[in-house]
């Protein structure tokens, strides 16, 4: 079974940004191949790593569900196929987006397949880092693969850790077996005050580290480069993996 680690926050604490330095991270120590699912209906894990992507597993389902199958084309090799299609290859990794949530009507059986096929890819990678919303219903999709990390970011701000403490309590409500959750603090100026420790110990979440606040962080986002060529000697990169290296043995 792969090592999965999960990512979830409220939007703009910088969670997709976390997740490139995670994959970063895995494939410069060798800990390959890494399977990098996007989760999140707004989906730009892409640009983070600098992939184009062609097809989704929403856009499958939705074919599915239509009856878009071509004739003499099973259901189950028509989802295998937009499967493969699905998925963007490069030097270490490679990255599926799930794309859109379902809409109207009923989607069990395409869901099903899509749950099977999802646990057999998985098999095959022996890290999977996935990057979600903060409701996470995705998560629960890889009905047969366990959460062993699950890191929640948030930004320096009350709302933020606010969200960080309701996405907690969701996992734990969810069946995916979280084994240890952590939280990361991004976008930081100084060290967290005691306000802020305080809030966190009494959640019972345990604070992996910081993540500095860092302009040529945002000078990539704004340019368009991808956050995976950030130089390791950043110090918001050098920061993250200080923290992926202490929780990920």
């Amino acid at each position: 079974m792969p090592f999965s680690i999960a990512l979830a926050g409220k939007g703009g604490t910088g969670k997709t940004t976390v997740a490139g330095l995670l994959i970063k991270y895995l494939v410069k120590m060798d800990m390959t191949p890494v399977l990098a699912v996007d989760a999140d209906s707004n989906a730009n894990l892409n640009e983070v790593l600098g992939l184009k992507v062609a097809d989704t597993l929403g856009n499958a389902r939705e074919e599915m569900k239509k009856g878009i199958v071509p004739n003499g084309m099973t259901k189950d090799i028509f989802m295998s196929m937009k499967l493969a299609q699905a998925i963007v290859e490069d030097d270490g990794f490679d990255l599926i987006v799930m794309g859109q949530p379902e809409g109207q009507g009923c989607y069990c059986a395409a869901n099903t397949l899509l749950t099977g096929f999802l646990d057999k890819l998985t098999g095959n990678y022996p890290y999977v880092v996935m990057d979600n919303e903060a409701g996470m219903e995705h998560i629960s999709r890889l009905t047969t693969s366990n959460v062993d990390i699950l890191l929640t970011i948030s930004d320096t701000s009350r709302r933020g850790l606010q969200a960080a403490m309701r996405i907690n309590e969701l996992a734990k409500s969810l069946n995916i077996g979280v084994a240890k959750s952590y939280l990361i603090i991004n976008q930081t100026k100084e060290a967290p005050s005691d306000t802020v420790l305080n809030i966190i110990n009494k959640e019972g979440l345990e604070l992996a580290g910081t993540i500095p606040e860092d302009n040529t962080v945002y000078e990539y986002d704004l340019n368009g480069i991808p956050t995976i060529e950030l130089p390791e000697d950043n110090q918001a990169v050098k920061a993250a993996f200080s923290i992926f290296a202490k929780i990920i043995k």
